[in-house]
């Protein structure tokens, strides 16, 4: 792993002072390393969900279609898989 030196505000320098007091974690480095963790996931998330949407404008509008005609469209998929 990697060494770092970082500089905290006094009331985040506490906050994990107490997660590792509540034994929540064995010491600050596994709560800053838990905490970039879950930020790297919920940003991959974000890109995953943007791209989806991205996908989806590129695509255009549909076509009216009543319920009906919706369904035996879905129906009419489902048969290919």
């Amino acid at each position: 792993m990697t060494r770092q030196s970082i500089t905290l505000a006094k009331q985040n320098d506490e906050w994990l002072k107490a997660q590792v007091a509540e034994e929540e974690f064995t010491s600050k480095s596994e709560v800053v390393n838990y905490l970039i963790k879950q930020a790297r996931e919920r940003e991959e998330y974000h890109n995953f969900v943007q791209m989806k949407i991205d996908r989806g404008v590129k695509s255009g509008f549909a076509e009216t279609q009543t319920r009906e005609e919706m369904l035996a469209e879905f129906k009419k998929r489902l048969k290919g898989v």
